[in-house]
C-alpha cells in the first residue's frame, strides 16, 4: 500500500466513526485474544461430537454388525 493512501471508511457518516486508539489500547484489549470465539468454537464441537455419538448408539448399533 503506497504510503501517500489516506485510509477511507465505508461508515455513511462521520458520526458512525469511532475514534482511534492508540496503541498500549489495542495490545490492553486484545491481549486474551479471541476469548468468545474459542468459547462459541468448544461449544459447537461439543454439540457436533454429542450429535455424532447419539446418531452411533441410536442409530447404527441397534441395527448390529454387518457380516
Amino acid at each position: 500500500m503506497p504510503v501517500d493512501e489516506s485510509d477511507q471508511s465505508t461508515a455513511p457518516s462521520p458520526g458512525h466513526v469511532d475514534a482511534p486508539i492508540s496503541a498500549e489500547e489495542a495490545a490492553r484489549e486484545l491481549r486474551y485474544g479471541p476469548i468468545g470465539a474459542y468459547i462459541l468454537c468448544g461449544i459447537t464441537v461439543g454439540l457436533l461430537f454429542i450429535a455424532w455419538l447419539a446418531f452411533y448408539f441410536l442409530l447404527f448399533m441397534p441395527r448390529g454388525s454387518i457380516g
